[in-house]
């Protein structure tokens, strides 16, 4: 069974960076499919970013460009980079897996029905 434990959500001001970590324990495999969510107050969760064994990377179209998801095999972490940071992007993160999905052999989905494996989520509010 795979643990995922975030942690760097912080307040921030809009225009600011911030980087979220999910410490990995229990991937059998060492790589799967991957991902982050958020989900603000009173709405659904939203796909942000995932990532697949084979470093394929997708993105919501609401932060191409500013955010960025890696995979760091040494310490079995997944990271997101998050720059030029918005009001809207205010949210509670989580991060996910599937490590029976190693590749769709394509971009990775966002969907959450592809993920099985849940992190109890970090805050993450853009404000001035």
């Amino acid at each position: 069974q795979v643990q995922l434990a975030e942690s760097g959500g912080a307040s921030v001001q809009p225009g600011g960076s911030l980087t979220l970590s999910c410490a990995v324990a229990g991937l059998t495999y060492g790589r799967c499919l991957m991902g982050w969510f958020r989900q603000a107050p009173g709405k659904e969760l939203e796909g942000v970013a995932a990532i697949d064994a084979d470093d394929r990377s997708n993105y919501a179209d609401s932060v191409k460009d500013r955010f960025t998801i890696s995979w760091d095999h040494v310490k079995n972490t997944l990271y997101l980079q998050m720059n030029s940071l918005k009001p809207e992007d205010t949210a509670m993160y989580y991060c996910a897996a599937n490590q029976a999905i190693y590749s769709f052999g394509t971009s990775p989905s966002l969907r959450q029905q592809r993920f099985d494996s849940w992190g109890q989520g970090t805050q993450v509010t853009v404000s001035s």
